[in-house]
């Protein structure tokens, strides 16, 4: 069965997203990093994660992430289950996060959505149910 291992994330400085990262799963490492030239330019890049899933930022972004309010294509968001919601919130608002917004009320689910500081948001859900019908209402 497929799974994901990884995502790629372009980012102007590491630092911001890095950040927001350690805050939100504490339980995380860097895994590697390093340095390149990416297409005649430098490139440091770092792997943020666990032993089977991580995300990998590179710093070598130039101008502004995707307008969340606009149409452009590209990301909107990355989302993580995660088992209380209401832990992740009190860990994140420690380290000075504060939530963009909270999701739409469900009755066996809630989520709510961060920006990193460079842009990225972030959304993290808590189920109520392992139920996949409700998990997966879409009301």
């Amino acid at each position: 069965m497929p799974k994901l291992e990884h995502i790629n994330l372009a980012v102007r400085n590491m630092e911001p997203t890095l950040g927001f990262l350690k805050a939100a799963f504490p339980g995380w490492r860097v895994r590697g990093e390093g340095s390149r030239p990416w297409y005649g330019h430098p490139q440091n890049w770092l792997h943020f994660g666990d032993d089977d899933f991580y995300l990998t930022l590179n710093d070598n972004a130039v101008g502004e992430q995707r307008d969340l309010k606009g149409h452009a294509p590209g990301l909107a968001h990355i989302g993580f289950e995660v088992p209380s919601l209401d832990r992740l919130i009190e860990r994140l608002r420690a380290a000075g996060f504060e939530p963009d917004h909270m999701g739409e009320d469900h009755p066996h689910r809630r989520n709510v959505y961060y920006l990193d500081g460079e842009g990225l948001e972030f959304e993290f859900v808590e189920y109520f149910s392992d139920i996949p019908e409700e998990k997966n209402l879409y009301v």
